[in-house]
């Protein structure tokens, strides 16, 4: 029977292991954390309050191709949808929100209603071939050519200038300009349009949720897939040379850094000078809370707001990751907050959990701890005045942190690289294959992979499918230790 070896447990390289644990291949996974799920993981950190440790809300999940085709569902993954799946905050004003229907989040965008309607219309009405198209590799021919034409259209633009065409007033232009800094480049660069488009539409049919219980049931679903299937998930191991993995092919769900530094590594020069070329985005800042009462947001309807992107003007947004981009860290920084006891009332019976990162520049460092917490508290009570007065707990991960708990996460970079310019799209370079590094032998399924980031678990999808494409090629090096001399 052909054996396969995945390195890393998060949900790409789970994703990758139960695509081809499904297919009749033997699958062992290595990990090196003592349990599975990667930067999708969650914990009891205030008591009986289960916080996400990485990400939260899930856009991209809930609407994966992967993840449907994979039934999650019947390993216990429930989404739960709060009734606001995405509001951005504004001063002395009514906050803006994505609401689950488009028509009603255009009743509330006033004279900019009609505008918001139709540039999302062809993306609401035909989501799913659009998904279909920017979840694959993009050097290829897209499964539907015409839905591909209608986004690029609107799609290259930046988002600051899209908004600044479309629409006429301030709500409208904060919904896609918050949407497309999820990012992590200023909303002024290109392309970030798609990513406010997307997310908008995504929040308007499928939604923001959460995952009942907290993101780590989707990996726990995920490894029971594996299960399910014969695969083998081994915990607490480190993977530092390929050569003392069991023969056969290796999917590697790690940075191209990580990758680089592995032993026993051999890959063609072009391929070891692409992946030397790779280059990390700006870095995150977590903060979790615990409070004793609901956040008393100066707009009591964003209670019920699954994700909160707390910034200001599209202009304040635009300043703020901007300073971020060229390594300075902003007075008024965008926030990102997430509200799971919106949606899930499993999370706490002792308080309320709410979940906050801000971007800060690459390699940057706090003057004194708590100084980026009190920037983004500074921010919260300007939205929710009395914020600071309901918290009974808080636990921060500066980025060298987060990178301690996750080495994919290299310098606080969620992202898995940066995704600015080429480099978001064309990922791990410019190459036909991007999964591939060595065809029989070495495989790459992380984030820095297309389509990115995000926990969908596509980049495994793709990396399972070259695998399997692979197999179905008679070929010595399936036979034999393929991670020698490259035979491509």
């Amino acid at each position: 029977m052909r054996r396969v070896s995945v390195v890393g447990a998060g949900p790409n390289g789970l994703t990758a292991a139960a695509v081809l644990a499904r297919a009749g291949i033997e699958v062992d996974v290595f990990e090196r954390a003592d349990r599975v799920g990667g930067a999708c993981s969650s914990a009891r950190l205030f008591g009986d309050a289960t916080v996400d440790l990485g990400a939260a809300a899930h856009p991209f999940g809930v609407a994966s191709p992967a993840f449907r085709a994979l039934g999650l569902e019947r390993h216990g993954l429930e989404w739960c949808h709060p009734p606001i799946p995405m509001a951005h905050p504004l001063d002395d004003a009514p906050a803006a929100l994505l609401l689950p229907d488009p028509a009603a989040t255009a009743d509330q965008l006033g004279r900019d209603g009609d505008a918001w309607l139709a540039l999302h219309a062809h993306l609401v009405r035909h989501l799913d071939r659009h998904l279909a198209n920017v979840l694959a590799p993009p050097l290829r021919w897209p499964a539907h050519p015409g839905a591909m034409a209608r986004f690029g259209a609107t799609a290259w633009p930046s988002a600051l200038a899209l908004g600044r065409r479309v629409f006429g007033q301030e709500p409208a232009r904060a919904l896609l300009a918050g949407s497309a800094a999820h990012a992590g480049v200023p909303p002024s660069s290109p392309l970030t349009a798609a990513f406010g488009l997307l997310f908008g539409a995504l929040g308007m049919t499928r939604g923001w949720p959460f995952a009942r219980g907290g993101s780590g049931a989707i990996t726990r679903a995920l490894a029971a897939e594996v299960e399910a299937h014969g695969g083998r998930i081994h915990v607490g191991q480190q993977v530092r040379d390929l050569g003392e993995l069991p023969p056969g092919p290796v999917v590697l769900s790690l940075t191209p850094h990580a990758v680089l530094g592995l032993q026993g590594l051999e890959v063609r020069p072009a391929v070891r000078r692409r992946l030397m070329r790779w280059r990390h985005g700006v870095a995150s800042h977590k903060v979790d809370y615990l409070l004793d009462g609901s956040v008393p947001w100066a707009d009591a309807r964003l209670a019920d707001a699954g994700t909160v992107h707390v910034a200001g003007t599209v202009a304040e947004l635009e300043a703020a990751e901007r300073a971020t981009a060229r390594g300075e860290m902003p007075r008024h920084p965008f926030v990102l907050v997430c509200q799971p006891g919106a949606a899930d009332a499993t999370r706490s019976r002792s308080g309320v959990v709410v979940w906050a990162y801000t971007h800060v520049p690459a390699g940057w460092r706090e003057p004194e701890p708590g100084w980026v917490t009190s920037l983004v508290e500074a921010q919260l009570e300007r939205f929710a005045p009395g914020f600071t007065s309901r918290v009974r707990c808080r636990a921060e991960r500066t980025p060298s942190q987060l990178e301690a708990w996750d080495a994919n996460l290299v310098g606080g970079d969620i992202a898995g690289g940066s995704m600015a310019g080429l480099q978001g799209v064309l990922r791990p370079g410019l190459t036909l294959d991007p999964h591939t590094l060595r065809r029989g032998g070495v495989y790459l399924a992380s984030s820095a992979t297309s389509p990115g980031a995000g926990v969908h678990g596509m980049p495994g999808w793709w990396a399972a499918r070259a695998v399997i494409r692979d197999a179905s090629r008679p070929s010595p090096i399936w036979d034999a230790r393929a991670r020698g001399a490259d035979r491509r």
